[in-house]
């Protein structure tokens, strides 16, 4: 059973994870938390990682959030989801060094049998599809895509979220946006599409 101090800590943890990608450093938490010394947050975050609900990422050590406490009712069914930063370099988007944290989401959104992964939307090329800034979305990992469905793919090693269209020889990317600033993407068909959006769930996140 966590402690209320815990709690707080790691629904902080979370927080940050969720709109900017990193969790907060000792400081900062020990700032949140109203401690004195830093030491305090640490032994926190030491005791919230032999608990299982964080880890830390092999390679650069940052904080990985693993699960929630379960407050939630038994008969409400749950599938662990993981969210993923970019992938640089050509990197799998669903390396272990990208995953951030691990979410459960409903069974009624991410259906058992198929595997799916959170991604965080940047800019405003999809707002009109009700995907704004910093939005958190529901992906159906999946490398094949059709017409009109909107996808993430990777293009030039960089992760985008737009709506597919397909020819005979090539495809499109379209943003769907209130800016008109936005352009289409023009690639061929076989750009690495990573899965199609099934929803944007930021809010059922707070």
């Amino acid at each position: 059973m966590l402690k209320p101090v815990e709690r707080r800590a790691l629904t902080l943890i979370r927080n940050r994870l969720v709109h900017f990608g990193q969790a907060p450093s000792v400081r900062e938490l020990s700032k949140e938390l109203g401690f004195q010394s830093p030491r305090s947050a640490a032994l926190i975050i030491g005791r919230l990682i032999d608990e299982g609900y964080l880890k830390r990422r092999d390679g650069d050590r940052a904080l990985q959030l693993l699960k929630m406490p379960n407050d939630t009712d038994d008969r409400v069914s749950t599938v662990s989801v993981p969210l993923v930063g970019s992938a640089p370099c050509g990197a799998p988007l669903l390396a272990e060094q990208n995953i951030e944290a691990w979410y459960p989401v409903s069974s009624n959104l991410a259906r058992q049998g198929a595997k799916y992964f959170l991604v965080r939307a940047r800019g405003d090329s999809m707002d009109e599809a009700g995907i704004a800034d910093g939005s958190l979305v529901l992906v159906k990992q999946q490398e094949v895509a059709e017409t009109g469905d909107v996808v993430v793919a990777l293009v030039d090693d960089e992760v985008t979220i737009k709506e597919l269209r397909l020819s005979s020889s090539a495809a499109a990317l379209i943003p769907r946006s209130s800016n008109k600033s936005h352009r289409p993407i023009l690639a061929t068909r076989e750009m690495r599409v990573q899965g199609v959006v099934v929803a944007s769930v930021s809010d059922a996140l707070e």
